[in-house]
C-alpha cells in the first residue's frame, strides 16, 4: 500500500511539473518582443544600415514590441537576411528576456570593379554591390570586361596576405588575354604581373627589386617592370 502511495505521489509531482512548465512556456510565448540586438561579428565597417537589418527581421511590423514570440519564424528571418547581397552569414535567436538577436557576418570586399555600375569582388569570388553608407579602401580593377573571378580572387587574396603588396597595390588592369598590370600607390611605373601563375615567386622577385632600387635611389628612373619571367625581373627605364 505504501509503495502504491509513493508511486501516486511521484506521478502527481511529475504531472504538476509538466503542467507548470507548459503553463509558463505558453505564457512566455504570448509575451511581446522587447527589443532587437544586432551584432556585426566581422571586422568590417557596416556596409548595411541597422535600419535595413531591422526591417528584414520584423518586415511589415511597425514596432518590434508589437510582435508576439509565438509568431516568430527565426529560420525565415535568417533566410531573409541571407538574401541581402551584403550579408555572408546570419544567425537569429531569441533570448529568455524577450530580445530578438541577430549575429551578422558581412561580405568582405577585396577589390572594386569598374563597371556599369561599379561593384565589389569579395573574398568568396562573388559580386557585392557598393554600399550607400561606407566605401571600402580596396584596389580598383579595370580593363577587360570578361573577368575571370576565380583567378582574380586568388590573386587578391595573395595580395592581402602580403603586407608589402597590400600596402602598395592600388589598381589592377586586366588585359584581353587575362594578363594583369599592377598600379602602385607611391610609384609611377607599372608592374606587368602576367597571368596569375607563380604569384608568390613574382612578389618575392618584385620586393627584392624594389628594395635594391630604393637603396640605389633609382626607383624614379623606371617606367615599366616586368615580372612575367619567374627567373628574373625585367625593368624598362624612362
Amino acid at each position: 500500500m505504501k509503495r502504491s502511495l509513493k508511486i501516486i505521489k511521484y506521478l502527481l509531482v511529475v504531472v504538476l511539473v509538466v503542467f507548470l512548465y507548459s503553463f509558463t512556456a505558453e505564457r512566455n510565448m504570448k509575451r511581446k518582443i522587447t527589443n532587437i540586438d544586432v551584432e556585426f561579428i566581422d571586422e568590417n565597417r557596416p556596409f548595411i544600415a541597422l535600419s535595413v537589418v531591422n526591417k528584414l527581421l520584423i518586415q511589415s511590423e511597425d514596432n518590434v514590441t508589437s510582435i508576439n514570440k509565438e509568431t516568430l519564424d527565426l529560420k525565415g528571418m535568417e533566410n531573409r537576411l541571407l538574401k541581402n547581397p551584403m550579408i555572408r552569414d546570419a544567425q537569429v535567436y531569441l533570448s529568455v528576456n524577450g530580445v530578438l538577436g541577430a549575429k551578422i557576418e558581412q561580405r568582405t570586399p577585396l577589390a572594386r570593379v569598374a563597371g556599369s555600375p561599379d561593384y565589389y569582388l569579395d573574398t568568396d569570388g562573388m559580386k557585392m554591390p557598393l554600399s550607400e553608407i561606407y566605401t571600402a579602401r580596396v584596389p580598383l580593377i579595370s580593363g577587360n570586361s570578361k573577368l575571370n573571378f576565380e583567378k582574380l580572387t586568388e590573386l587578391l587574396l595573395k595580395i592581402n596576405e602580403d603586407p608589402f603588396m597590400k600596402n602598395s597595390v592600388v589598381g589592377l588592369n586586366v588585359l584581353a588575354d587575362q594578363k594583369i598590370i599592377l598600379q602602385l600607390r607611391k610609384q609611377d611605373f607599372k608592374v606587368h604581373l602576367g597571368k596569375v601563375e607563380g604569384v608568390e615567386k613574382k612578389f618575392q622577385n618584385f620586393k627584392a627589386f624594389y628594395q635594391k632600387s630604393k637603396q640605389d635611389n633609382t626607383l624614379v628612373e623606371y617606367k615599366f617592370v616586368n615580372l612575367e619571367f619567374l627567373s628574373q625581373v625585367v625593368a624598362t627605364k624612362l
